[in-house]
């Protein structure tokens, strides 16, 4: 099966978004943004090998590569609209290519997002995923906002897909129904595009946690130029992984809470005044948000133990160039 009819047969559609002029089929795709509203441009890479493990299920691959940029959208506030999905195949796995279409347009079913554009070659398996949104003119959420006194949340439980990584690469012990829940996290993530939404004009800056809480929180203070104090006990987890904060491999644990990648949750900051409407906010969505700490005047970050003591060394959050 060469190129273009792999493109036909597993990625062209009925694009049913009268906004999409041209989609799949030519030398680029034509939209017509929303009157009134910003668009909203991220892109990812996932990389086997580097991102993914060789083999992992084909389904849940196509959910995880627009998962993580349907995150990005989120942080900013933005829905999802359309998406360009460029990939290097090894080969053309009928197969294969049948499962991740499935798991990718399953979720773009969910959201709402048209695929397109996008590009096909042999290589190592390489997945780029473009995705645009749209907001209201002037209303992104950004990193740059935190002002002192303003308190940090976090969506959902962090460290399971950390976890899962961990427990794959021996470094911790779960049984069978623990392991295949952190995976799910790990390979199948949620993202919280709902949340982002209600969060403009609430949250006064926002990221995704996609490489760690301490290390995404870090670039929240440092676009805000503001420091930060968090404490350990507030930060919420799993059963699985709060029993292993209590264990004989407390190190892994907290460094899966504190520095695990792809939990893709959101971490925001919000003025006091603005609790109430942030458990309401957290009701409405069916998704626990959890205040965790307070941003400070300075810089850097202060972690907290369950006794109150600051942490040492923090443990260093996910860096593609940095030794990780």
């Amino acid at each position: 099966m060469n190129e273009f009819a792999l493109i036909d047969r597993y990625f062209r559609r009925d694009v049913r978004d009268p906004a999409v002029r041209i989609a799949i089929g030519d030398d680029g795709a034509v939209v017509a943004p929303t009157p009134g509203r910003d668009l909203v441009f991220s892109v990812d890479m996932l990389v086997e090998g580097r991102h993914f493990f060789a083999g992992v299920d084909p389904s849940s691959l196509g959910h995880k590569t627009l998962a993580v940029n349907l995150s990005d959208m989120a942080a900013m506030g933005a829905s999802p609209r359309w998406a360009l999905l460029a990939g290097a195949l090894p080969d053309s796995d009928e197969r294969w290519l049948a499962d991740f279409a499935r798991g990718l347009l399953a979720l773009a079913d969910r959201f709402g997002v048209a695929l397109i554009g996008g590009d096909t070659t042999r290589g190592p398996l390489t997945l780029s995923l473009t995705i645009i949104g749209e907001i209201p003119a002037g209303s992104a959420l950004t990193r740059a906002g935190a002002q002192p006194g303003d308190d940090i949340y976090v969506s959902g439980t962090l460290g399971d897909a950390a976890l899962a990584l961990a427990a794959l690469q021996g470094h911790a012990q779960l049984d069978a129904e623990a392991l295949a829940s952190a995976r799910a996290r790990l390979e199948t993530p949620e993202p919280r595009v709902a949340l982002g939404e209600r969060l403009r004009g609430v949250a006064t800056s926002a990221i995704d946690v996609s490489d760690g809480l301490t290390g995404d929180l870090a670039h929240i203070l440092n676009a805000s130029k503001v420091g930060a104090t968090i404490d350990v006990a507030r930060i919420p987890r799993s059963a699985t992984l709060a029993a292993l904060l209590d264990g004989n491999v407390r190190d892994v644990a907290l460094t899966c809470l504190l520095a695990g990648g792809d939990d893709y949750e959101l971490c925001f900051t919000a003025a006091v005044s603005a609790r109430d409407a942030i458990a309401s906010i957290a009701g409405d969505v069916g998704v626990p948000l959890t205040r965790i700490g307070a941003v400070t005047p300075g810089h850097g970050i202060v972690v907290r133990d369950e006794g109150g003591a600051p942490l040492g060394q923090l443990p260093r959050s996910f860096d593609h160039f940095g030794g990780n």
